[in-house]
């Protein structure tokens, strides 16, 4: 072999070892990138962990600062509002009776035709309004002139079929979503306005007042018989089909909880015991925090960035509002320390909310053999491509960990208002169901996360325990659910005795 042959021979080699050398060392650095990308990932879900013990732990914090609450006005974070609904609905209801659902940047008017415990809901018809932006930031007088004259139209609609009896005045219940300090059933004064609402003349004035001027002054003649929010108006339509219902929990952009509470167990009620010895509590339960809450660097991050810090703190780790963007807040930490999505990090994985939890949910539904629609929802929503199936598993498991911390901790919450109910237990000869009423768009369909609520519920409670309590979906709450608990509080009696 000559010189020139053994050289190259020599070159190619030394050319190959080196190729080889920088081979194996990008593995190394891949593998190593990767090995921190996991490390993040185990951490997070080791902060997250939620054992049975550490859910006994918060359904116990959750029952002792209900009883906090409900002993007087600031004695907890979970503010147990009194809704002066005293009567939730039977099933006897009959006649025609009005909702009106102001929650947004959108309201419903809706009619119900009640037939009592043989009819249900025999009809219902309903019309939705977008309102104009300059009302949002107007005078109390202009928006609700508007609202009132959209009600008079609907009104006018009213076939031969909704038929009102003689003599009598319609009556509405009215959902509305913004913060109030309720005085009586049909009465509320408005502590502040959100969601883009800026009234400042309304704010300290009784809501349902505000409303009925209006009404007078475009001609609708209409009494407000109840003011309440969705979360109530769940409970009443979800009593309304089932007479087992005792509590609605709302998981959806938001989430609260209402229960039925025994009348003489309110230390700060100091008014006459309703009637019925009952009253419905508003627990505002998205405001509770407790030390044993896993909580998280995310999470803290989330919460100082928010537009309410130290607030709603239940909220942020169970709601669909935020469980995308703890997704989003621990894929950036992945993509900045361990180059998870390569040598850049992808700018919109930068931008707060931008991952929503419905896309979340479908990324986690995800069962395609190479998980498309996870590659496809990091692609057009995050500008990420060509993710490999190893990491787009990451992210499914990621999903996962965080769906089921909220699930469970909602779940612990669940328990707690059956412990202070005493329904966590099995009394000698009780036969009868407790039922709880869900509704809201984070438990109707994110799939995994109610699945995982319920399954954590039936663990905690028990198998014979278990069998006793039943969860049921009830719908729109601050539509129909509004209607009937106007008609549970009829100036006409007969209206619940018929």
């Amino acid at each position: 072999m000559g010189k020139v042959a053994v050289g190259a021979t020599v070159i190619c080699a030394a050319t190959i070892c080196a190729a080889a050398a920088l081979i194996v060392r990008h593995r190394m650095k891949s593998s190593g990138k990767w090995a921190k990308a996991m490390a993040i990932l185990k951490e997070f879900e080791d902060k997250c962990s939620t054992p049975i013990s550490k859910l006994r732990q918060v359904a116990d914090a959750m029952t002792v600062e209900m009883h906090a609450g409900l002993a007087s006005e600031g004695g907890s974070k979970l503010k147990m509002l009194i809704s002066y609904v005293d009567n939730l609905p039977t099933g006897d209801e009959h006649g025609l009776f009005y909702a009106l659902d102001l929650g947004g940047t959108n309201f419903r008017v809706l009619r119900v035709l009640l037939g009592g415990k043989e009819g249900r809901v025999l009809k219902q018809e309903f019309t939705e309004v977008s309102i104009p932006p300059n009302l949002m930031v107007s005078t109390s007088n202009e928006l609700f002139d508007f609202i009132a004259a959209e009600l008079a139209k609907f009104v006018a609609t009213e076939g031969e079929d909704f038929h009102l009896s003689p003599g009598r005045q319609r009556e509405l219940g009215f959902t509305f979503s913004f913060p109030v300090k309720q005085t009586s059933i049909n009465s509320g004064n408005i502590i502040t306005w959100s969601k883009g609402f800026s009234i400042a003349d309304a704010v300290g004035q009784d809501v349902v007042s505000e409303l009925t001027k209006a009404m007078e002054r475009k001609g609708v003649d209409m009494r407000v018989a109840a003011l309440v929010n969705d979360t109530i108006g769940t409970l009443a339509g979800g009593k309304y089909d089932n007479n087992d219902v005792v509590a609605a929990v709302i998981l959806g952009t938001g989430t609260n909880a209402a229960y039925v509470e025994r009348a003489h167990a309110i230390p700060k009620w100091h008014g006459l015991l309703p009637k019925s010895g009952e009253m419905v509590i508003n627990m505002e339960w998205g405001n509770f925090r407790s030390s044993h809450l896993p909580m998280t660097e995310y999470d803290q991050a989330l919460d100082n960035e928010s537009l309410n810090p130290g607030d709603h703190i239940f909220e942020k780790i169970i709601s669909g509002m935020y469980l995308g963007d703890i997704v989003r807040r621990v894929l950036l930490r992945m993509a900045e320390e361990a180059a998870f999505f390569g040598d850049t990090v992808p700018p919109k994985l930068r931008i707060p909310l931008v991952l929503r939890t419905p896309d979340m949910s479908a990324m986690h539904h995800d069962t395609s053999p190479d998980l498309r629609v996870v590659g496809t929802k990091m692609k057009d929503i995050l500008g990420i491509t060509n993710t490999s199936l190893k990491t787009r598993k990451v992210v499914v498991e990621l999903c996962n960990i965080v769906a089921s911390r909220g699930a469970r901790l909602s779940a612990a919450g669940i328990l707690g208002i059956l412990k202070k109910l005493g329904k966590d237990t099995i009394k000698e000869g009780e036969k009868q169901k407790t039922v709880i009423a869900m509704d809201g768009g984070l438990y109707e369909h994110y799939t995994e996360f109610s699945k995982c609520l319920e399954g954590t519920l039936n663990e905690l409670l028990g198998e014979e325990v278990a069998k006793n309590i039943d969860i049921i979906h009830a719908n729109d709450g601050s539509g129909v659910g509004a209607a009937l608990l106007a008609a549970s509080h009829s100036q006409y009696p007969e209206v619940e005795e018929s």
